[in-house]
């Protein structure tokens, strides 16, 4: 009997090994495929021929032009170039890192126009909404949600309008002027329209600010808790945040903004208000968030139709804007869908050619119009010369 269970044990330890090596096998045979896999788009796509280009290109940006920032650029999924130039805080002289993090400015529109539509496709909201459903007292009447996503609300800019009501930049009525306030004053204080509802585009930062504010009606959450956990987590953006005035989190890897000549632009008035800017990223999670719009990770394929769709549509041209998104598209070349954004100091550019999964993201924190000028990088990349118009 004993010698019956050592031959049993045996078999089964055989049996396990063989097992063990199978599974060893095929995860072997999985990585190489994935890896040659990986090779050949690289190779398709000459990575190696535009990463040199793109160094040259990029090197001779911050010794000329003065770009102070990160860059990282994409095709296929597939990391092609990135890179650091300048420094952090130029003052101490802290180099800057891949994982520096910078104040995307009004490149925060596209996360706070996904967390609005992630609500909608959660049944949680309506696009047709009216403001007054979340606020009753707001004194503006017939401005709906997708109206405010897509710069059609005609309301004024709440930086103008609320700074005579604030003690000092960046208080009020003794605490903080942040999204809460500048609901408060405008409540309070009705400011003069720039248009009728639907009437017109505006680009009006007034409108995103207001969104965060029913983000947090609907989910009874704080706009930087919602985001944090239903888009950073989710995505593995370990190095991005929203900017929280209460906060007591330090941010190791945050940069400071510099205006052009190299002094510290100082954190001032409305600062504290978020939804129309506000968050702060870095280059490689950008590209998480780039790459998350290529699958059904946070919103349905049909409501990403949505948001690349133009409603700006009384402008002839190829330019139009979204929900969160500027666009161009003139019919012949491959829709881009983009946004920049600039806030004291701050220069972002964050570019997206679903066609061909080409990205390209910018961040600057040193006032410098050169990092919207990326034409030259589409052109190592497109191997042309064809004109591409996107506004700051």
């Amino acid at each position: 009997m004993t010698q019956f269970k050592f031959v049993l044990i045996f078999f089964i330890s055989l049996l396990l090994c063989c097992a063990s090596e199978t599974g060893d096998q095929a995860r072997a045979k999985k990585l190489a495929a994935l890896n040659d896999s990986v090779l050949k788009v690289r190779k398709e796509i000459h990575a190696s021929v535009k990463s040199k280009q793109l160094d040259t290109l990029f090197k001779s940006k911050a010794k000329l032009a003065g770009f102070n920032g990160c860059v990282l650029v994409a095709q296929k999924g597939q990391v092609i170039y990135k890179n650091s130039f300048g420094f952090a805080n130029l003052k101490t002289k802290d180099s800057l890192k891949i994982n520096s993090a910078f104040q995307l400015a009004s490149v925060s529109k596209t996360f706070t126009a996904t967390a609005i539509l992630m609500l909608m496709d959660q049944g949680k909201l309506s696009l047709k909404d009216n403001v007054q459903k979340y606020f009753p007292t707001f004194p503006y009447k017939g401005i709906t949600i997708d109206l405010l996503l897509s710069h059609r609300s005609g309301l004024f800019n709440y930086i103008y309008c609320c700074e005579k009501f604030c003690e000092k930049p960046n208080k009020y009525n003794k605490g903080v002027f942040d999204n809460a306030a500048m609901m408060e004053i405008i409540i309070n204080n009705k400011c003069d329209v720039y248009a009728q509802p639907n009437k017109k585009f505006e680009y009006c930062n007034t409108n995103y600010a207001i969104l965060a504010c029913i983000i947090e009606k609907v989910s009874g959450q704080s706009f930087a808790d919602y985001v944090e956990q239903n888009i950073f987590k989710p995505l593995g953006m370990d190095n991005s945040w929203v900017h929280n005035p209460k906060g007591t989190i330090a941010h190791k890897n945050k940069t400071i903004g510099h205006k052009a000549s190299g002094y510290f632009e100082d954190e001032t008035y409305a600062d504290d208000v978020v939804g129309d800017k506000g968050i702060y990223s870095t280059v490689e999670d950008m590209l998480k968030w780039d790459q998350s719009f290529y699958g059904e990770t946070l919103l349905k394929n049909e409501t990403k139709e949505l948001a690349f769709t133009g409603y700006s549509n009384e402008h002839k041209g190829k330019r139009n804007y979204g929900y969160g998104w500027r666009l161009t598209d003139d019919g012949k070349n491959p829709k881009i869908v983009y946004h920049n954004g600039w806030w004291h100091g701050y220069n972002t550019l964050f570019f997206r050619r679903p066609a061909d999964q080409t990205t390209v993201i910018v961040l600057g924190n040193k006032y410098n119009r050169s990092t919207y000028q990326i034409q030259g990088v589409l052109e190592i990349l497109n191997g042309n010369s064809a004109a591409v118009e996107m506004e700051e």
